[in-house]
């Protein structure tokens, strides 16, 4: 998927958008508002320093030790409120950072567990698992740092101006003359270091792609031997990381080095004429400065500086934050699924199930029409199977059933009613699907059965383990139910997944039961096992089969054969075995024959 264009990181959309991460801080205002008001105190204190230390030097000069001694009392009891107040702002701005990051990673996640199908099928899933790790692990350091540091800097500059105009304006114009060069410094470089932070985030988002897809596909690279080809493709990405960060590393450095440098210098010129200040001081009071207001000037044009070379790299990690923000904000943006967040209300249906003229295409290819004018009725309790090459539109009728998709013509209904007028909720709550590559979670076998009910009896999952037929090799592993299936369930072998899913459909109990070619993949023992655990779920409810090998939808009470997304055949299996030249009888001889 080509990288979305991004817009200037401090144009008024893209601050509009970035904005919006605010919104997860306000459930913590209250330690929120502490933290800033800590803040002020702990800036207003550091700026304090430099006036109480000039009194000091001057004290020290012409005044008694008892003056002497209030300013060094007075300069202890500044550090430490400056100490406490440093305490407080981290402890509360950490409080708030991580909490309302952490509400930021469930919304995020929330949004896109609810996200629909179309949305999965255009975004890779290692870029949205690093949106959710890398971009939001950014914005940690811009809550916890950044923000504060910045309103310290606004706060700093002004009032530090304020201050060396007051000890000498003379002393002060000479300084802001030097101001507009650090400024076109900090355009100049900060242009370079902002698209270069973008594009390392982008690459590190590229390289994490890599990394998921490999993994998700484990069994397939090492069955061609591609560990050789996915190192190289890694290690491409994370070359190509590594020189944009390097780059970026050069550019921050050679800034950081010229500020350094314009900034040193500045500070040696103004010790300088402040010197010559102090002079004409010492034979015209009216005319220069004492030793202490140098002091204090200097300490003051020290902090504006740091301030000044500090608020480029914090406007460099807010350009990062707001790109990061503004991909986040992207995914919060995008349209969820009408489904409930917690468990859902129990309806009951009857299973009836019906498809009325049904045109569809997928959201990523319009122009390819998928279903064409798709019409069929259920009864409930009855057993429809659909067979036809692949491509003719077979799972996508199990997707619109599950309301996966919307009909772009046409309508689903189940019980007479439109599935639109449902909770998609409640309506999948009454359906249960075992595809044909059954994917497992990685805990045990007892987790994955219970996912079917969540919070089912141990004697429910025994029972449900048992009419699957996943009994017998459950008992024979050392620690039965409690097994480890691995990522994917890469410990079962496809029999035993199958069984494993049939047995958390049995669990569900549902009205309405899809078969996506369930069989297809195993071999003639397994293949025994499973269609007896499967005719045992069937029994009683509604069931859509997906069949690849005829034998096992001989029974079924009608079969629709599909071509190129249309019926092209209905009937029963004896029917369709009487039309001369049909696809169904075709089919059912090639089977044959190849036993």
């Amino acid at each position: 998927m080509a990288r979305k264009k991004r817009q200037n990181p401090f144009s008024k959309e893209a601050i509009k958008k970035s904005l919006r991460v605010f919104q997860f801080i306000k459930p913590f205002k209250v330690p929120f508002i502490i933290g800033f008001i800590v803040l002020l105190v702990s800036t207003v204190a550091m700026l304090a320093f430099p006036r109480i230390l000039g009194n000091l030097m001057d004290a020290a000069k012409s005044s008694s030790d008892q003056e002497v001694n209030y300013f060094i009392q007075l300069l202890i009891g500044l550090f430490f409120v400056i100490g406490i107040s440093a305490f407080l702002r981290i402890y509360l701005f950490g409080i708030v950072a991580h909490k309302s990051l952490a509400l930021l990673k469930n919304k995020t996640y929330e949004h896109l567990i609810s996200s629909p199908m179309s949305f999965f099928s255009q975004r890779r899933v290692g870029e949205l698992s690093s949106r959710i790790s890398a971009d939001i692990s950014l914005l940690q350091e811009t809550f916890t740092i950044t923000i504060a540091e910045l309103i310290r800097q606004i706060i700093t500059i002004p009032v530090g101006l304020f201050f060396l105009f007051y000890i000498s304006s003379r002393l002060t114009l000479f300084i802001v003359a030097v101001i507009p060069i650090i400024a076109l410094i900090g355009v100049f470089f900060g242009k370079f270091i902002k698209k270069l932070s973008v594009t390392a985030q982008d690459d590190i988002t590229e390289s994490n792609k890599v990394v998921d897809e490999t993994l998700h596909g484990i069994a397939s690279v090492k069955a061609y031997a591609n560990e050789f080809f996915e190192l190289v493709r890694y290690k491409r990405s994370i070359d190509q990381s590594v020189a944009t960060s390097i780059k970026r590393a050069k550019w921050r450095g050679l800034f950081i080095g010229v500020i350094m440098f314009v900034a040193g210098s500045a500070l040696m010129a103004i010790v300088w004429y402040g010197l010559h200040m102090v002079q004409l001081n010492e034979a015209d009071p009216t005319k220069g400065i004492t030793i202490g207001e140098l002091l204090q000037f200097a300490l003051y044009a020290a902090f504006i500086g740091v301030s000044f070379g500090g608020t480029a790299e914090l406007f460099s990690q807010l350009q990062k934050s707001i790109g990061a923000t503004e991909s986040l904000m992207d995914i919060l943006e995008e349209n969820t699924e009408d489904i409930a967040l917690t468990k859902p209300n129990e309806i009951k249906i009857e299973g009836n199930l019906s498809f009325k003229n049904v045109n569809f295409s997928y959201p990523s290819r319009r122009d390819i029409e998928v279903l064409k004018d798709i019409s069929f009725d259920v009864e409930k309790g009855k057993l429809l199977a659909f067979v036809g090459p692949s491509g003719s539109g077979k799972s996508t009728i199990a997707a619109l059933i599950f309301g996966f998709y919307k009909p772009n013509e046409g309508e689903v209904l189940i019980d007479y009613k439109n599935l639109s007028e449902y909770h998609l909720s409640e309506i999948r709550s009454q359906m249960a699907l075992v595809p044909q590559e059954v994917m497992l979670f990685g805990g045990t076998i007892k987790e994955n059965i219970e996912y079917g009910k969540p919070g089912a009896s141990d004697d429910e999952i025994f029972e449900a383990a048992k009419q699957a037929n996943a009994l017998e090799f459950i008992e024979n592993f050392p620690d039965k139910f409690e097994t480890i299936v691995g990522d994917r369930g890469i410990q079962l072998s496809g029999g035993q997944k199958q069984r494993v899913a049939i047995a958390r459909a049995i669990l569900r109990n549902p009205s309405i039961l899809v078969l996506d070619e369930a069989t297809s993949a195993l071999d003639s023992e397994n293949e025994r096992l499973v269609q007896e655990a499967l005719e045992r779920l069937m029994k009683g409810r509604t069931s859509i089969v997906i069949a690849h090998r005829l034998s096992t939808i001989k029974n079924a009470d009608s079969i629709i054969v599909l071509d190129n997304g249309k019926i092209k055949e209905k009937g029963t299996h004896v029917e369709l075995l009487k039309k001369d030249d049909g696809i169904y009888k075709n089919l059912s001889t090639i089977q044959l024959a190849a036993v």
